[in-house]
Formats: C-alpha cells, sequence, structure tokens
C-alpha cells in the first residue's frame, strides 16, 4: 500500500440556490480552483477520477457522474460513481485515496456535487428520508429532525445535556462561518437567538440544523512522487475509517463499549450502548483510522476536526464517538470551550476556549450541505488549515489556526448507517 497525499482542492461557493449553473458548471467551478492552483499539473497527468453526489432525484439525471467528468475533459479515462447518504463525499474521498494507495492510479481527482433547489423543500426532504428504511421508517412519516430530535431528547435523559450546549455548537459554527467566504450562512448568535428559532422538532430549533444547499467541491490525490513534483506542501492521508451499522434503530443490538485509547469497562458499566444516544459507526471509523495514523490520544494529537454537523446534537454526540471525551460529556466539553477556535471572539464565557476546534470552517449547519459535495469540502478546508494557506483562499486569516499539523475529517450518513472518518496531515 502506497503513502497518499493531497496536493489540491477546490470548492464553489456553498449557497441555497445555483439557477445560474448546472451541475457541471459547479464542479468545473471547484476543479478549475484546484487545477490552476498547482501549475505543475498538467491534464495528461490525471488519471482518472471518482464522482460523488447522493440522489439522482435532485438532478433528474441517472449517470451524472460521467457527464461531469466529461465536463471536466477526463473522458476516456477510468470514472466512478460513490454513493452512501451523507457519508457520500467521505466515501468518495476514501475512495480515491485507495485509487492511488492501490497503485491503480498516481493521481485521482474526486468531485462531489448536489442541486439541492431543484426541487422544493418538502419534497427534498422526501429524497433525504429515502435515505431511511422506506419499508419501516418512512410509510409512517420518519423525517431526520424527527429521528434525531429522538436521539437528542435521549441524549439529554441520559447524560444530562442542555439545549442551552446545543445552542453553543451553534453559535460557534455561524461564528466562524462569518470568515468563511465559502460559506452558506455567516451569522453572529447568542444562545437565545437559537433557542427563540423557529421548532422543528423538539428540542431542535431552525438554527439546529444543517440547511439544503448547491454546491461543489473538488480534491486532488497523487502518490508520493507526484505530490512532490506538483508541490512543495503535499498533505498525507495518514488514516482512514469507515464503520456501518444497521439502518434501522430497533435491529441495533445493545452490548459493551467498543472502547478508545485510555478508556476502561468500568467507565461505562451502566450504559446502554450504543442505545439511540450514541453512533455504533462513528467509534468504529474513527478507532480504525486512529489505528492507521498512531494516534494513541486523539485530544491531544489531533489539531483540528472538521466533522458532519448535521444538527447540534449529532456534533455533540460525535466528540464522543469520536473520543475528544468520554461518552455522556459531550455537552460538557463544549460548555467549557474546548471546540472554540482560540482567536475568535464568540460572546460566550469559556473556560478552556481553543483547545481542540472543530468545525473552525463552519461546518455543515453554517456552510450548507449539498451533500455530495460536503465530506469533500471538509477535506479541502482542511488540506487548506494544513497548508497554512487559509489567508491566501479566504482572503482573511482569521481562522487560520497557530497549529494545524493534523486535522480529522467526519462524514456522516443516516443515523449512523455509514461513517467515515479521514486523518490528514501535514506531509513536507
Amino acid at each position: 500500500m502506497r503513502p497518499v497525499y493531497m496536493v489540491s482542492g477546490g470548492v464553489s461557493k456553498f449557497v441555497k440556490a445555483r439557477p445560474d449553473a448546472t451541475f457541471q458548471k459547479m464542479v468545473k467551478e471547484a476543479f478549475d480552483y484546484a487545477f490552476h492552483d498547482i501549475p505543475k499539473l498538467k491534464r495528461e497527468m490525471i488519471d482518472g477520477s471518482v464522482a460523488s453526489y447522493f440522489s439522482d432525484h435532485f438532478t433528474r439525471q441517472l449517470m451524472a457522474g460521467i457527464m461531469a467528468a466529461d465536463y471536466l475533459g477526463l473522458c476516456p479515462k477510468p470514472n466512478k460513481r460513490v454513493e452512501g447518504g451523507g457519508a457520500t463525499g467521505g466515501l468518495s474521498f476514501q475512495a480515491g485515496w485507495e485509487a492511488v494507495a492501490s497503485g491503480r492510479m498516481n493521481c485521482c481527482v474526486v468531485f462531489g456535487f448536489e442541486t439541492m433547489s431543484r426541487v422544493q423543500t418538502w419534497k427534498g426532504n422526501e429524497f433525504i428520508a429515502h435515505a431511511s428504511d422506506t419499508n419501516f421508517d418512512y410509510p409512517v412519516g420518519g423525517f431526520y429532525s424527527g429521528y434525531y430530535a429522538m436521539m437528542v431528547n435521549r441524549h439529554i435523559h441520559e447524560f444530562g445535556t442542555t439545549v442551552e450546549q446545543m445552542a453553543m455548537v451553534s453559535v460557534k459554527n455561524h461564528m466562524n462561518a462569518c470568515y468563511n467566504p465559502y460559506a452558506q450562512k455567516r451569522r453572529k448568535l447568542t444562545i437565545e437567538d437559537v433557542r427563540n428559532a423557529e421548532m422543528v422538532a423538539y428540542p431542535l430549533t431552525l438554527l439546529d440544523i444543517c440547511v439544503m444547499s448547491d454546491g461543489a467541491a473538488v480534491c486532488i490525490l497523487a502518490d508520493e512522487d507526484t505530490a512532490f513534483r506538483l508541490t512543495d506542501k503535499p498533505v498525507r492521508i495518514s488514516g482512514v475509517g469507515t464503520g456501518t451499522d444497521f439502518m434501522r434503530f430497533a435491529d441495533r443490538p445493545h452490548g459493551k463499549v467498543i472502547l478508545a485509547p485510555g478508556e476502561k469497562e468500568s467507565d461505562y458499566r451502566n450504559l446502554r450502548y450504543p442505545g439511540v444516544h450514541s453512533f455504533r459507526a462513528g467509534r468504529s471509523a474513527g478507532l480504525q483510522a486512529y489505528r492507521m495514523a498512531g494516534i494513541k490520544d486523539p485530544i491531544k494529537e489531533l489539531d483540528f476536526v472538521e466533522l458532519h454537523d448535521a444538527y447540534t446534537s449529532s456534533e455533540i454526540q460525535t466528540y464522543e464517538d469520536l473520543a475528544l471525551c468520554k461518552y455522556g460529556e459531550g455537552g460538557k466539553f463544549v460548555e467549557e470551550g474546548h471546540p472554540f477556535l482560540p482567536q475568535i471572539d464568540y460572546g460566550l464565557k469559556l473556560k478552556k476556549k481553543g483547545t481542540i476546534p472543530v468545525n473552525p470552517s463552519g461546518g455543515l449547519i453554517a456552510c450548507g450541505h449539498p451533500v455530495g459535495a460536503t465530506g469533500l469540502m471538509q477535506a479541502v478546508f482542511a488540506f487548506w488549515q494544513i497548508q497554512r494557506s487559509i489567508r491566501k483562499h479566504f482572503g482573511s486569516g482569521e481562522l487560520q489556526l497557530d497549529k494545524a499539523d493534523r486535522g480529522l475529517i467526519h462524514s456522516h450518513a443516516g443515523t449512523g448507517t455509514y461513517v467515515t472518518v479521514s486523518i490528514l496531515e501535514r506531509g513536507w
């Protein structure tokens, strides 16, 4: 297995609607940005591509991936489409990693997109609900805000998590996005703003939830020799992991917690795991990636995290799955200030601000969630963080971390049915 590096990335602005652009055009905007950012890359050096998009329904088009590859001028080279709900981008990123690690390709383009504005919001929510069990959940009115409301109510019951702690996640991510020109929702909020917003599914308000978007993102991956020929600052993909779980909650068995390094069974003697409060697939994916990257203590060995915050509650749950804190301590983790950026004023009193910044980009809640592009967007922003090039790409340096040698990206599908974790680190 060969080392794999990310050498460039590009993102189109994530917006509510792009009536001016087809999905091909949005992908090309992101591709052109990535392609021109490394002038030594020639089109003939690209060996193939991976397409990432969630739903054929939004495009009303089958085989949209090869249509985008054609538009990029990448035919007749290999291409395949990868799909896995909300984790589509993360799965596609890892598919590109596999193509290079295996030796099949020396340079692979991974592109992702979604055009969710092509349908009305209620219809878009119906399409997204198809990622639940259409023979069981869907006919009884299941929809994802309802699922996540159920999960966080259980988290509140089990662990004492508060709605104010959830609101702090929203305040953090929206404030970070104020400095990200690619983000869809750039707002300075208070805890009161979040709690007073329209209630969607108790206790989740409109500002606790990500929004549908149009957008595209591109990652260019390469083997070691190619990477160092193209750039003097390649970013190595040092660990990957993918976890899965039953789509229906009712099918998920209770058992012992999958222990992270430093944890012991006595920490969770009375915990029903995974229950409806935790994502077993997320814990599995994280531990696989940590083992591959040689990470023993993620809170000390990671400099930042870009995770799948479709809901403020799922960000808190994911702190625990990724062993940034113990199960049950996610609410306290955010309340103390650990996942905030040390250089940003959020208007909150925080005890331990900036221990491990989470979603410095603004995350899904503020950047938006064009599903096939989202996991790749995380990779691009992590790549720029590690290269210390946020100022170059954002036009300002407020979100650049002083220490950003190693970061984690995390994609999540359904109610934790697919979860991917990838570790990126300085490669030079």
